[in-house]
Parts: structure tokens; sequence; C-alpha cells
């Protein structure tokens, strides 16, 4: 009888969550050759192929999408086997900045839960200072957050870009203080100050005609109408629209999204890698 290599396993599914060899060696911290060997091997030992790929795609084959679900038993039952002889569970707790955390990020939790259902995930969502105090704190092991200090240097993930956006029913007349829905400053969030700093810079007068708490309070202020706000392209609200242009304001500098992270065991450190190299492939579409 035929034994199965828990890493080759493991291979095939990475390869079928990222359908990319490239972004699996990436997430395994392998190379595509090795990936390569390994998923030939363990078809080899199963007798059947379970990947076709193609210059254009990776797709499981019908063999292999029957493979699937059995794989991740495999390495699930594997992972609580190993677990009886730990002291503690993996454990992995991530913080996301609010404007990082757009509609995507369900399907990148989904993802990492299914490549790994017993780790025991935690999740945050915050702005990016209260996270960086918990994660200085350890509360929190990885972070993916807005970097604006040189100081702290962290993996580079991507860019979000800004906009000015409002209702399509909102009218300014230059001359007029332009009315602006913005996060408290209480959160010191850095997209607030980008916004104000580019208005002042411009020598645009501004007031705020709303101050929200957090994010969702400022977006149904603006989709009411009365009010526009910078805001992040990933997670603009439907039925809103970007009016910089037409209303003659300046562009917003983007900024860059990093990834901080302590020292993890290697199952939440495969993970971290797994989702790294997942967000990156969200992110990479211009916005």
């Amino acid at each position: 009888m035929a034994s199965l290599d828990v890493d080759a396993v493991r291979t095939f599914v990475m390869v079928a969550d990222l359908q990319s060899f490239t972004r699996a060696a990436a997430a395994l911290g392998s190379t595509q050759a090795t990936i390569s060997v390994k998923l030939r091997r363990l078809e080899e030992k199963l007798g059947a192929r379970l990947i076709e790929r193609t210059p254009r795609r990776v797709a499981l084959s019908e063999r292999g999408a029957v493979f699937l679900p059995v794989a991740r038993e495999f390495l699930a039952a594997h992972e609580r086997a190993v677990a009886e002889f730990s002291a503690a569970p993996c454990r992995l707790a991530l913080g996301f900045v609010d404007h990082v955390a757009g509609p995507e990020l369900s399907t990148l939790i989904a993802q990492l839960h299914a490549h790994d259902p017993s780790l025991a995930l935690n999740i945050r969502i915050d702005t990016s200072s209260m996270l960086e105090e918990a994660f200085d704190r350890g509360e929190l092991d990885a972070v993916i957050v807005h970097q604006e200090d040189d100081s702290r240097r962290g993996e580079a993930l991507s860019r979000t870009h800004y906009g000015w956006f409002a209702a399509p029913g909102f009218e300014w007349r230059p001359g007029t203080p332009l009315r602006l829905a913005l996060l408290s400053t209480r959160c010191n969030c850095p997209d607030r100050m980008r916004a104000v700093e580019a208005l002042d810079r411009a020598g645009i007068a501004w007031n705020e005609a709303f101050v929200g708490g957090g994010g969702a309070a400022v977006n149904i202020a603006v989709s009411a109408g009365f009010a526009l706000s910078a805001l992040a392209y990933r997670v603009v609200p439907p039925g809103l629209i970007e009016v910089g242009r037409k209303l003659g304001l300046p562009p917003i500098p983007p900024s860059e999204i990093v990834l901080q992270s302590h020292a993890l065991p290697p199952r939440a450190r495969e993970a971290l890698h797994m989702l790294a190299t997942a967000f990156r492939e969200y992110s990479s579409p211009a916005e």
C-alpha cells in the first residue's frame, strides 16, 4: 500500500487553493521546481493526474477535485495527531487596518481556514496605530497596516490608492469651505491626514461637516449626500462616485501596505505566507 507524504499533500492543497505554482512556491517558501517535483511524485503514488497545468491557468483535474477534500482531511488528521503532543494549540492573531479589509477579506480568511482548519485564528480590524500598539504589546502575531514610519519596516504587500468620493447629488461651490466627512482625530488615522494635508497644500478651505468614529459612519454620511470624503478605491461603498477631477481637488498620495510579524512557529508562518501571497494577488489589479 502506498503511503502519502505530508509535505506533498500540503503542496497539492496549496496549489489548488492558490491556483498557481508560483504563488504556492512563494507561500511555502520554496521554488516552482520543488513544487512540481513534489506534485509529480504524489500523482505517481496515486496513479492519477491531480492538476491540469497550461501556460494560462492551473486547475484541478476531475480526480484532483475528488481528492482535494480528502487531502484536507488527511492534513487535518495529521495536525490533530501532532497537536496531541504539543503543549498548546497553534494560534495566529492577525490585525488588518480597516481600509485594507476590503470585500475580499472574508474570502482570504475562508481560504486560510480551509487550508488549515485546526489553526486557531483571531482576527482584529482597526486603525494602523491601534494595531501597531497591540502588535508591540504582543497581543497580535502579525498586522497588515499602512507604513507611515520608516523606522517600522515590513514586508511590502501592495499600495492603496485614494480618491475623493461623494454621492452623485453632492454639490460644492469653489470659494466656500469643502464639506468633509472624516474619521475622528482620536483614531490618529493616516487616511485622514492625507486628505487634509492635500487640501491644505492646495489652499482649499474645508470644514468637518461630519466626524465619525469609524469608516462605516463616514460612509453613511457621504452616501447621504451632505459631505464628501477621501476613500480607498478598494472599499468604496456602492453608489458613490469619484469627484476629484470634476471639482478640481488635489490628488491624494497613495500609501504602502506592509506586513509586520513576530517570529512564528512553522504552521503559523506557513499560513501567514499563504495569506500574504493571496493578498498580493487580490490587490494586484489597478484600483
